[in-house]
């Protein structure tokens, strides 16, 4: 029987050692927390977005700017549908929301947790609360990983699945990387991806806590003049600029970032076009005739933004509606649907959702996982140098991967040739 020890107790893992128990291994899940899966409680705002809804591979590979084609024999075993039946089956009913993304029905992240350990553990799968520290290599030959407290843990095959450097409370510090270079593979330097963004303007503080719901966003390259990305949805204001499933998603377009050449143009009335927008602006300010202009923006924006708007607008608070001129009220009209913001970098990675760079996918087999460079070595998640948009993408890789790498590590060795 194959012995296959996983290091990582995140959703790549827990679903790499579910498959290798599955298909016959004894399975050896290392993990360094005292509780499995410490990030993926924290996705999703603890609601977690398991995956995407989506049918189409090519779609599904689209939608991982990094590196997706190397993706192509993974997600063909296993696609959202499979990762939807397979939660259902667990007794965790799904939701689909906007843009396709699938929830748990009760909003619970545990849900998703306690499905993944449960279907691990039915399997026979043994979760250890360990560090793995070396690949315990002889005469060239994979035979196992010592662990932080000197523990040797024999193996006929190594699944790292212990994420990136993002969240490093969670566990993710790298370990996964330095193992990867023991067996002499090339680490792309990680980077941040789907991270909020830094902003130069003062005001974003004064909105710190706000959350436009129904805002569309343009991505602007200042040195080209560009529109990199447009999205529609949640943008959330904090202290040191924007956040929200937007402000993440643009990050991942960002793919040289530079202080100030980016700029973010928020269209707060998206659905009204300029004309229709102007004719707003009129009705509103004879509702409040004889009083000042600022009156007239309450039933038009959150009570936050009014001061803020105002301010950029160039026209005086105390100015009366009916003294506002035409230039005046078109002007206004133009900030409202082209709100500008200027990017001035990342947030630090550790606060990243994912990070880009990892393992380089050219030295691993893309129909199993396996090391080209160590033969019974294999990778599966965020270890990889692969990461997606937001929308539940991410996790399907770490699913994906590690269903695949969990079939093929519990094969024999003449099998895997």
């Amino acid at each position: 029987m194959r012995r296959v020890v996983v290091i990582g107790a995140g959703p790549a893992g827990l679903t790499a050692a579910a498959a290798a128990a599955e298909a016959g291994a004894t399975v050896t899940l290392l993990e360094r927390n005292e509780r499995p899966a410490r990030k993926l409680m924290i996705t999703g705002k603890g609601r977690c977005n398991v995956t995407n809804n989506t049918a189409a591979l090519e779609e599904l590979i689209a939608n991982v700017p990094v590196n997706g084609r190397f993706l192509f024999s993974a997600f063909s075993r296993w696609m959202p549908t499979d990762t939807m039946e397979f939660f259902e089956r667990c007794g965790v009913p799904l939701k689909v929301e906007r843009g396709r993304r699938v929830f748990p029905v009760s909003d619970t992240t545990a849900d998703i947790v306690d499905a993944l350990v449960k279907n691990a553990r039915q399997f026979g799968v043994g979760i250890l609360r360990s560090r793995a520290t070396k690949l315990w290599i002889e005469d060239g030959r994979l035979s196992g990983v010592t662990a932080e407290d000197g523990a040797v843990h024999p193996a006929d095959a190594v699944i790292i699945a212990s994420g990136g450097v993002s969240y490093p409370q969670t566990g993710s510090t790298g370990d996964g990387y330095r193992l990867a270079r023991q067996a002499g593979h090339t680490v792309i330097p990680p980077k941040p991806s789907l991270i909020p963004l830094e902003c130069h303007e003062g005001f974003c503080a004064q909105l710190t806590g706000l959350s436009l719901r129904n805002a569309a966003l343009d991505v602007v390259d200042a040195d080209t003049g560009r529109t990199v990305y447009r999205d529609f949805g949640e943008l959330l204001f904090t202290h040191f600029g924007v956040s929200g499933p937007m402000a993440l998603s643009a990050s991942a377009h960002l793919r040289d970032m530079q202080p100030e050449r980016y700029r973010l143009e928020l269209n707060l009335k998206p659905a009204l076009s300029p004309e229709q927008l102007d004719a707003r602006l009129l009705r509103d300010f004879a509702a409040n005739a004889g009083r000042n202009f600022l009156h007239a923006l309450d039933g038009l924006l959150p009570k936050a933004m009014v001061p803020v708007i105002a301010k950029l607008s160039g026209i005086p608070p105390g100015l009366r509606t009916n003294q506002v001129t035409r230039e005046q009220r078109q002007g206004l009209a133009a900030l409202l649907q082209r709100f500008p913001m200027t990017v001035t970098g990342f947030r630090p990675i550790e606060e990243a959702i994912v990070t880009s760079g990892g393992v380089n996918v050219a030295e691993v087999r893309p129909g199993t996982m396996e090391s080209k460079r160590l033969p019974g070595l294999y990778f599966a998640g965020e270890v990889l140098d692969v990461d997606a948009y937001t929308g539940g993408y991410n996790l399907q890789i770490a699913f994906s991967t590690g269903r695949l790498a969990g079939l093929e590590a519990a094969k024999s060795s003449s099998q895997n040739k």
